[in-house]
């Protein structure tokens, strides 16, 4: 008898992710562009890099305030009042080790096994997965895709929820699909959570990433001081810190001793020199994360053009985030065509069976990269798309 009979059944019940099977399916080939996982082509910025090994230098290597540093928790404070218009004290922000873990905390806050969280879909893979690992059960709500656009049917998020429904995760502006929420939609699934007395995860890393200009549309915008609404985010995408596994979590100021409890009894807290540089990418770093949003717009064009151009796409270009999300015709297993465009082209796509219900016909292709690559990646898809 195997050992793994051993183990937890919700451990071995947790999925392998979709997009990293092809990943490690073509890690490291030759000619490579990949296009496949949510990150940027650039480095973190020297001035972040400077600002932690100062730290490390100057021996901040001991165990260090487990909500966050204060002086980052206030650096995000003001972050928010820049980009968001909140006035919000640092008491409200939580320091935390990467945006995954920020959702997997505040899914440890909101429910108990057997409870149910409802989510838009297709979606990132590991909200359903830290659910169901955590014991809860995730419930997809699929957006409605027509003409190339994807949109929120409300009655049908509604009729999700249940008694067991304990919150609502949304993802605006959204991985994969790009959708991105009006002011509207927000007062609409507030109302909701309102109605039914439900938590609301709020993912809104993309919220610059927004192509009709400023930023998303922000629950910020829209709730009261007592609405039950916790941000998750991350460092990741904006200041390219994806291997820094940073993040922060923005919740009531009332939630503050169990969020620490829940940092103490997982990570401890985030190592101060990291911190650090979270500081420097907070206080100096906007004008980096606008040359990222223009990058990522003129990529965006220049992909979505191209595939659009081979009229056997259906796609239009995002209204936010980092994706094109296409449907091909005559592809009807993601999985097996993300494979095969790795072999034929040597571009990098993450198959839509892994973002679940409704993105089983789709791929994602990850558009923050040097135009100059993009067009490349392009110019090899649309051959490929042509040659069906």
């Amino acid at each position: 008898m195997s050992i793994l009979n051993s183990l937890s059944p919700r451990a071995l019940a947790a999925p392998e992710s979709g997009i990293v099977e092809v990943v490690n399916y073509a890690r490291g080939r030759e000619g490579l562009l990949p296009l496949w996982v949510g990150e940027g082509d650039l480095p973190t910025p020297d001035f972040i890099n400077r600002a932690a090994m100062a730290s490390l230098n100057a021996g901040e290597t001991f165990y260090t305030w487990q909500r966050g540093i204060p002086e980052l928790r206030q650096a995000l404070a003001d972050y928010y009042g820049r980009h968001f218009g909140t006035s919000l004290p640092m008491e409200h922000f939580y320091v935390v080790g990467s945006g995954m873990q920020a959702i997997q905390l505040s899914v440890q806050a909101i429910t108990s096994p057997g409870d149910e969280m409802v989510y838009l879909s297709p979606a990132w893979p590991n909200i359903a997965a830290a659910l169901e690992i955590a014991g809860a059960r995730s419930v997809p709500v699929p957006l409605q895709f027509e003409h190339g656009k994807w949109s929120l049917d409300l009655g049908r998020l509604e009729a999700a929820i249940t008694p067991k429904t304990k919150g609502l995760f949304i993802n605006t502006p959204s991985n994969p699909t790009g959708w991105t929420a009006t002011h509207q939609d927000l007062r609409d699934i507030l109302a909701l959570a309102r109605k039914h007395d439900l938590w609301i995860m709020a993912d809104e890393i993309y919220a610059l990433y927004y192509y009709a200009g400023g930023r998303a549309p922000s629950f910020l915008d829209v709730k009261e001081a007592d609405d039950k609404i916790l941000f998750v985010n991350s460092f990741s995408k904006n200041w390219s810190m994806t291997g820094w596994r940073v993040g922060w979590i923005v919740a009531p100021a009332e939630l503050g001793q169990v969020i620490e409890n829940l940092v103490q009894y997982s990570t401890s807290g985030v190592a101060q020199f990291m911190q650090k540089g979270a500081v420097a990418a907070l206080n100096e770093g906007d004008e980096f994360v606008r040359s990222n949003i223009a990058k990522a717009a003129r990529s965006r064009d220049i992909l979505c053009d191209a595939l659009i151009a081979t009229n056997r796409v259906h796609t239009l270009k995002p209204d936010g985030a980092l994706y094109s999300f296409l449907k091909i015709d005559g592809v009807t297993d993601s999985r097996k065509a993300a494979l095969d465009i790795v072999d034929k082209t040597s571009v990098g796509l993450a198959p839509g069976t892994a973002f679940g219900k409704g993105g089983e016909l789709f791929m994602r292709a990850c558009f923050l990269r040097d135009p100059a690559q993009v067009a490349d990646a392009a110019e090899r898809l649309s051959r490929y798309i042509l040659s069906l």
